[in-house]
């Protein structure tokens, strides 16, 4: 029974079906199945469609797909993780957000959804975050890493004020700052102060691992 369901939930995730991943994840909690070895088996899965999408044979709608279907099961097992007390081990907290004035959500998502896969907690703050809450949030959280998305080019002066706001504090060096979306490139992330700047959700992934120093082994 725990093979099937651990299957079919993999297997949602790998045919885009988002009820189909939730209604799985909810039989794995009925049956009492580790949460972090389901969690596990919707990271394989995630996993396998990310790496396609690198290697050119999956396209941009699929990766979509495959996060919505896992965006839908997390919750339903990261609930059965507390009631149980475990604990996932995690590779490092990021805390995420769309910047002030931007209401695009589909890549942070994506992201989000793909470092939470790879063993990272992350705290996504939304769309439209202002300066202070991104500032706040570090002071709370303490994170290794700041992830700041804008898709349209009028929005990148936003990540560089939060940069400015974060020096004020005297914590900018107390984070690794990453920043990605349609307005984003290798010489707008220089001019704004970050430290890294990745084109897909999974370069992003493999970019956050380098700016933590915890390289994934490749099997």
């Amino acid at each position: 029974m725990q093979a099937e369901i651990l299957e079919n939930l993999k297997r949602a995730v790998l045919e885009y079906d988002s009820k189909g991943a939730a209604s799985w994840a909810r039989k794995a909690a009925e049956e009492k199945i580790d949460p972090i070895k389901a969690l596990d088996t919707l990271t394989e899965a995630i996993r396998a469609v990310g790496d396609g999408f690198a290697r050119g044979e999956l396209w941009l709608p699929d990766l979509v797909g495959a996060a919505d279907a896992m965006q839908s099961a997390t919750p339903i097992l990261e609930e059965e993780i507390k009631k149980i007390g475990a604990k996932r081990e995690s590779v490092a907290t990021v805390v995420a957000g769309t910047v002030f004035g931007d209401i695009h959500n589909i890549g942070k998502s994506m992201v989000c959804t793909l470092l939470t896969a790879d063993g990272f907690e992350v705290i996504d703050l939304g769309v439209d975050v202002e300066t202070e809450r991104f500032v706040e949030a570090i002071k709370k959280y303490k994170p290794g890493i700041l992830a700041m998305s804008a898709l349209l080019t009028m929005f990148t002066s936003e990540q560089k004020k939060v940069i400015e706001a974060l020096k004020k504090e005297g914590i900018r060096d107390k984070v690794k700052i990453m920043v990605g979306g349609g307005a984003v490139n290798e010489e707008s992330a220089r001019r704004v102060g970050a430290d890294g700047y990745a084109p897909t959700a999974p370069e992003a992934v493999k970019l956050a691992r380098r700016l933590v120093g915890k390289q994934r082994k490749e099997k």
